[in-house]
């Protein structure tokens, strides 16, 4: 058996000695012996582990945290609407005959969409042209009596109860002309109502009849609906709580707004976010009593026809903008039972340090701190598993830092 210890190999061979059976030692010296060797092998391993190395630092990456500005967005949902509408319907009675356009394509303000059998109408407009012309023609001879009985009754020739009476007939002739030019224009009007007109541009959707109906029978048949496309509108809901809590935050100042109109953009319901970029148009005036939220509309231009009516978005909405905010990392954000939040520093002497903090909102990855830590704090984002607090640590700055002109975003 080898030794690198003196001591030990010594004792080994006192040992060895003692359990020799021709060895002539005494059992109090035997006892003695043993004694000695084991307190020489405690002395050993005290000597080795007062050697042994000291226990290194651990290193962690911190952040050092900066005030910044974080713009607040607010997501909402809601339903594309076209801005103008405009039902197509007969107005007069008859048999349709053409349809003058196709489905679902862009018309103009004036253009011929349908015709409807006209010969009714244009003989109903002969009857009342040809009834002006009598009116007229009763009119001029009404006219001719009254001028010679006023003649007359000045030499005494004719009564004056004659002459009044002319007169009054004159006066009806011109009263029957006048009711039969109405009669006229109200044919004419007729007439023309057999060419059913675009009322608006816009895209027209598919035609409710077909050639060959009876239509504008007892009421104005729908024939088509027309929708303007371009801007439209998206209409949103947003709880009441949080409308009065904006206010409140701009109110306070914690929040800023230097914009009228705020921004917004929309996300589809396929994931895609719309190229295009739209504006908040109003507020409804009144709360809906059965879910507590009010309505909100957004204009966004639609040169390429992608918002439908009807269609389900999600609209984020440029609010303003949270001066002297915090952003940490959510990586280095703890949370108890209870949901309270806290993250660790590297504080005075790089001695690890809890903190309790206040989150208001995430961006991306971020949370946004209102309380809890100032600027200049170093925040622990790697190596939270080897550190606990009052334990001192080796920080070295994070590899990335927060990301900057994102937006707090509050989904609803």
């Amino acid at each position: 058996m080898k030794t690198n210890s003196p001591l030990i190999s010594e004792k080994t061979k006192t040992v060895m000695q003692l359990h020799n059976p021709k060895s002539h030692i005494p059992l109090v010296q035997w006892r003695a012996a043993l004694v000695a060797l084991v307190c020489g092998l405690l002395l050993t391993a005290c000597e080795r582990q007062v050697q042994a190395p000291p226990r290194p630092v651990a290193e962690v990456a911190v952040l050092t945290v900066q005030a910044t500005s974080v713009p607040v967005t607010t997501e909402l949902s809601g339903r594309v609407s076209a801005i103008r509408m405009a039902e197509v319907r007969a107005r007069i009675p008859g048999i349709l005959l053409k349809r003058n356009f196709k489905e679902g394509t862009e018309v103009r303000a004036g253009d011929v969409l349908f015709e409807i059998d006209p010969a009714p109408l244009q003989a109903a407009r002969a009857s009342a042209s040809a009834a002006v012309a009598k009116a007229e023609a009763n009119l001029k001879d009404a006219q001719v009596k009254t001028a010679r009985f006023k003649t007359l009754v000045e030499v005494n020739a004719v009564s004056k109860q004659d002459y009044d009476t002319a007169v009054a007939a004159s006066a009806q002739a011109e009263a029957d002309v006048l009711s039969a030019k109405a009669a006229l224009d109200t044919a004419s009007l007729n007439l023309g109502y057999t060419k059913v007109v675009a009322p608006i541009s816009g895209r027209i959707g598919t035609a409710k009849v077909t050639e060959g109906a009876l239509v504008g029978q007892n009421e104005a048949t729908l024939l088509a609906v027309i929708q303007q496309l371009d801007p439209i509108y998206v209409d949103l809901t947003e709880p009441s709580t949080e409308l009065f809590k904006l206010k409140d935050e701009l109110a306070s100042g914690h929040m800023q707004s230097d914009s009228v109109d705020a921004k917004a953009s929309l996300l589809l319901d396929n994931g895609r976010e719309y190229r295009e970029q739209g504006a908040m148009q109003s507020y409804e005036v009144t709360v809906d009593a059965s879910t507590g939220s009010v309505g909100r509309r957004a204009l966004f231009p639609n040169p390429n026809r992608d918002l439908l009516p009807g269609m389900f978005v999600r609209a984020r909405i440029e609010e303003g903008v949270r001066p002297n905010a915090f952003l940490v990392p959510q990586i280095a954000v703890s949370r108890d039972s209870q949901g309270g939040a806290t993250v660790m520093l590297a504080g005075a002497g790089n001695k690890v340090e809890p903190r309790v903090i206040v989150t208001d909102g995430a961006v991306g990855d971020q949370w946004v701190v209102s309380t809890g830590i100032a600027t200049g704090d170093r925040v622990i984002v790697k190596g939270l598993q080897w550190v606990r607090p009052g334990v001192e640590v080796k920080p070295v700055p994070a590899n990335a830092a927060p990301a900057s002109g994102v937006a707090l975003s509050t989904a609803h």
